[in-house]
């Protein structure tokens, strides 16, 4: 048994309400009790007869604390990079003129591809512990970059493998084989995701928690999501789209009807998706980073003020956002999407663990698992003003990883 105290707390955001003067009881890897230093008992039954049972006490000067913040939306299971083709976009480039010099997925999946397991399983290891240490101690991990079954599977057992180890945050992974047509299907993308399909129940054995599919006229259709995600709700799989499509066809409100988890981007959603999104309440997980590269900004002001959940993340990938910083993304969403400093803080925390159907964490609650960080700061404002907050110390179930 480890019972740690963290206690004057200046500033503590709980997930939905912010304390000041606060302390917080973590009992082995959860959360026992939260509240105003002054209120804290002198006694919690199964946890501590008396204040000397505290094994640890940790002042924090007064200083920032909220829970771990969970990233929502990424890509960390590829190899190589793809500098040359942002280069080309920042150039003024269109996605056709990338793609037709033999840019996009791609490449990432001929360089995924001839990349063997064990130089890839170290790069991914060194980035996941890159969001440990800006603050995420849950990560949506995405495959993609293989699509191939074999490949996509092996995707699945390496992140869960490389949760395992010390250091790396949690991990929600999701099985994303409709990332794009690979090479050996090109023509024939209905064909592929009636392929693809095929892999989900495989998929869940190996420890996948979800399944996503890119929705995109040019490849995969609404038709072809509404397909493969229904497999995937019939093995148990979470179910989510990038609802990016350009020119749109449906593909958010064919989200939300069919109770998808959670629906990602919408950079093209209009007042009826947002209208069937408010309705079913189906979360949105937004991507500033990727907003800003693509100069589209999806109507987050519209969604929060019709009471749609959304959550963030990153959307690291190697064509689009580099980024492994959810604090950079908190600013991005302050200063992008008219969010106040708390509803990104929200969005950041409770909103992407309800996108990503996690209850046990996003908040410092009892019960919750004590997943918690300390910032260089002693206001939460510091977000908005400093475009990435560092951290000073990471709590993963009541143990101390940074």
């Amino acid at each position: 048994m480890t019972v740690v105290l963290l206690t004057n707390i200046g500033r503590l955001w709980t997930g939905n309400e912010l304390l000041t003067k606060a302390a917080v009881l973590m009992d082995n890897d959860r959360i026992a009790w939260v509240g105003h230093a002054a209120e804290l008992p002198q006694r919690i039954p199964g946890v501590m007869e008396d204040l000397t049972d505290v094994d640890e006490v940790v002042n924090i000067g007064g200083g920032l604390v909220t829970p771990g913040l969970v990233d929502a939306h990424c890509h960390p299971v590829y190899a190589g990079d793809r500098y040359a083709e942002v280069n080309m976009w920042a150039k003024g480039a269109s996605r056709a003129d990338i793609f037709a010099a033999g840019g996009g997925v791609s490449t990432t999946v001929t360089i995924t591809r001839g990349t063997d397991p064990w130089t890839l399983c170290n790069a991914v290891r060194e980035r996941l512990r890159h969001w440990v240490l800006s603050g995420s101690t849950t990560v949506e991990a995405k495959t993609g970059y293989h699509l191939t079954r074999d490949g996509e599977l092996a995707d699945v057992r390496l992140l869960r493998s490389l949760e395992e180890e010390p250091g790396m945050p949690r991990l929600h992974v999701t099985f994303f084989p409709a990332h794009g047509v690979p090479p050996e299907f090109f023509g024939r993308p209905k064909e592929y995701v009636a392929t693809a399909a095929s892999w989900l129940s495989d998929a869940a054995m190996a420890g996948a928690d979800g399944v996503d599919v890119y929705c995109d006229n040019q490849q995969f259709t609404t038709e072809d999501a509404h397909m493969l995600l229904s497999v995937g709700q019939s093995v148990g799989l979470r179910t989510t789209m990038h609802a990016c499509s350009r020119p749109r066809h449906g593909a958010v409100r064919m989200a939300a009807e069919m109770g998808c988890s959670s629906v990602d981007l919408v950079h093209e959603a209009d007042d009826q998706d947002l209208l069937a999104l408010a309705a079913t309440r189906t979360p949105v997980v937004a991507c500033p980073a990727t907003a800003l590269h693509e100069r589209r900004t999806p109507p987050v002001r519209a969604l929060l003020d019709h009471g749609v959940p959304v959550g963030l993340g990153t959307d690291h990938n190697p064509g689009q956002s580099g980024t492994t910083s959810m604090p950079l993304v908190i600013s991005l969403a302050v200063s992008m999407f008219e969010m106040t400093v708390q509803e990104a803080l929200n969005a950041a925390t409770a909103g992407s663990a309800h996108a990503l159907a996690l209850n046990d964490r996003g908040m410092i609650a009892p019960g919750m698992l004590a997943d918690l960080v300390q910032w260089d700061a002693d206001h939460e404002g510091a977000f908005a003003w400093s475009m990435g907050l560092n951290t000073l110390r990471v709590w993963q179930g009541g143990r101390t990883i940074r």
